[in-house]
């Protein structure tokens, strides 16, 4: 069964920082693209970031230059450093996996979601 649990949430100050993680199983983690995802509410869950198998990465225009994502095969692991963090950053953030890297993009044929980690910005 596939599961993934999300952690490193919390409240932050306007321009601080928080990394998150997302630790996977029930898959081959390695053969998997990943991706972060965040629900604000009243609004679609979007993609925020996404990494390759082999390393490479994209991102939301809405945080490129601000969020790293990364991942830890030996660890079954992805994270997301998110820097310098705005108020519209404040979300519930998800990760989720496919072997597809247009599944990852898309966001939408998941079977199944982790319970996400809250992130809130606020002064």
């Amino acid at each position: 069964q596939v599961q993934f649990v999300e952690s490193g949430g919390g409240l932050v100050r306007p321009g601080g920082s928080l990394r998150l993680s997302c630790a996977a199983s029930g898959i081959i983690f390695s053969i998997y693209h990943m991706g972060w995802y965040r629900q604000a509410p009243g609004k679609q869950r979007e993609l925020v970031a996404a990494i390759t198998t082999d390393g490479s990465t994209n991102y939301a225009d809405s945080v490129k230059g601000r969020f790293t994502i990364s991942r830890d095969n030996a660890k079954n692991t992805v994270y997301l450093q998110m820097n310098s963090l705005k108020p519209e950053d404040t979300a519930v953030y998800y990760c989720n996996a496919d072997r597809r890297l247009l599944a990852v993009v898309a966001g939408t044929d998941f079977a199944s979601w982790g319970q996400g980690t809250q992130v809130t910005v606020s002064s």
